[in-house]
């Protein structure tokens, strides 16, 4: 069975095979103005169960990361929804912002990162762990 999403506008569609490796919420100031919001939550997809069913996005290579690595930020070139984010040290794996899903009941993240950068007014619910920074 496979999982669908999309952009706000609709000129980008994906589907992947499978469930995700990992979800989580990323604080890092660089996902809050991506977002535009307090963070951003994620899906760990294999890379090689990925594919657009429309459109092709565009990519904004953002080098200025407090970890020092260039994370490549995919999002739709009509509407500005961020589709997925792929960082060097998972090559395989692309990072879906879960927003993008036609289905999002079942997100429920395990983890919290960048924690350190965190607004201050969003509570984290206890028993998830967190790490004030990349683990």
């Amino acid at each position: 069975m496979s999982t669908t999403g999309q952009c706000l506008c609709g000129s980008i569609r994906y589907e992947f095979d499978g469930t995700p490796a990992m979800t989580g919420v990323c604080h890092c100031r660089n996902c809050q103005r991506q977002a535009g919001s307090a963070f951003s939550t994620l899906a760990a997809v294999p890379r090689a169960s990925f594919r657009f069913t429309t459109g092709t996005p565009k990519l904004y290579q953002d080098a200025d990361t407090d970890s020092g690595n260039t994370v490549e930020r995919y999002f739709c070139g009509d509407c500005g929804s961020p589709i997925y984010s792929a960082v060097p040290s998972s090559p395989d794996m692309i990072f879906l912002k879960t927003g993008t899903l036609d289905d999002t009941s079942t997100f429920q993240p395990q983890f919290h990162v960048w924690c350190d950068s965190k607004q201050n007014w969003v509570k984290l619910e206890e028993g998830v762990p967190t790490m004030a920074k990349q683990a």
